[in-house]
């Protein structure tokens, strides 16, 4: 037989104080003696008190929750940062969850079920999802967008990575070595945050009289960028390619070798972008456009603080990439 849960009402009783002290108890940062608060949380552990903390959301208006609308869970960078962020929110007494894009056919609906939870805030690093269809579902809530979707609105909070400058240093320094024929290959054709890396580099080629001569379509994985390097390699003549992630650009450099005999970086140089520990391994020591992902982190909490201090418009923050210099390039 379930044994009856006690209520705070009964807690408070039995601890001799009152029914907001018990809520004082269980808040880490609510201001209580020390005594106070062990004796309570000693007869909560005796009698079997658990809090409710949906029943508290309704009375102060705040669940704790954050939505994280992602791609996936699966690819290194994103698990790199959110694993970052999952630890930081933690810190904060933040519970976060998880909206996993990538496979999910209904995208809408996976935020809407999120959406009655009545998060306290949402940030969107899915470039899978229309930024406004985002805003709108959340729309209790001003979200913080990680992408580069256009979106003209001034009570979403923006997240920009421009990697325009480390992108010319990168060519500078590859065409300075004698590269001359260029491919691109991208992670998916209809990724903003794609299409903003590869405009990257071809602004940067452009500057040198150059353009992409060959372009490729993966899914930003390893088997990807194996496959489409070996394709490009054999049809096309090209001495360099940039690739959409790192992932991606390893695959490219393992296939350059083992199927195709080619010495990297003097046949062909190899450029990855994310910045990923995987890339800086001794094994792999990638070329890559590297994001500072605890500066990244930083920046999302910053702005999450932000939302809970004033009702102020939306703020936008720019991260610059910088070059993190392999064996590849």
């Amino acid at each position: 037989m379930t044994k009856k849960r006690i209520t705070s009402k009964d807690l408070a009783k039995l601890a001799s104080v009152s029914s907001a002290t018990i809520s004082r108890a269980f808040s880490p940062d609510s201001r209580i003696s020390r005594a106070t608060r062990e004796r309570i949380l000693a007869a909560a552990r005796e009698h079997g008190y658990q809090p409710n903390a949906i029943a508290r959301s309704l009375n102060n208006q705040r669940s704790r929750l954050v939505a994280l609308v992602v791609n996936a869970i699966g690819n290194p960078c994103e698990a790199e940062e959110q694993q970052l962020l999952v630890h930081r929110l933690q810190a904060r007494q933040l519970l976060p969850i998880i909206l996993c894009c990538g496979d999910h056919e209904d995208r809408l609906q996976l935020m809407r079920l999120a959406s009655t939870y009545q998060v306290d805030h949402v940030v969107v690093f899915s470039d899978m999802v229309s930024m406004q269809d985002a805003v709108d579902i959340f729309h209790t809530t001003r979200p913080i967008i990680v992408s580069f979707e256009p979106l003209q609105n001034a009570a979403v909070s923006h997240i920009r990575i421009d990697g325009a400058r480390a992108a010319a240093e990168v060519i500078a320094k590859v065409v300075g070595d004698g590269r001359r024929r260029f491919a691109y290959l991208s992670g998916r054709g209809s990724s903003w945050i794609d299409k903003l890396r590869r405009g990257w580099f071809a602004d940067a080629l452009a500057q040198h009289g150059l353009a992409f001569e060959a372009e490729a379509l993966g899914d930003y994985s390893y088997e990807a960028g194996f496959k489409e390097a070996v394709l490009l390699l054999r049809r096309f003549k090209v001495d360099a390619i940039v690739c959409g992630n790192d992932v991606m650009a390893i695959g490219a450099r393992d296939a350059a070798r083992s199927v195709l005999g080619r010495r990297i970086p003097e046949d062909v140089a190899i450029v990855g972008q994310d910045g990923i520990a995987m890339a800086a391994w001794e094994s792999h020591d990638l070329t890559t456009l590297s994001l500072d992902h605890a500066a990244f982190i930083d920046a999302i909490i910053d702005l999450i603080e932000r939302h809970e201090k004033t009702a102020d418009a939306g703020h936008s923050t720019t991260l610059n990439c910088t070059v993190r210099w392999g064996s590849t390039a």
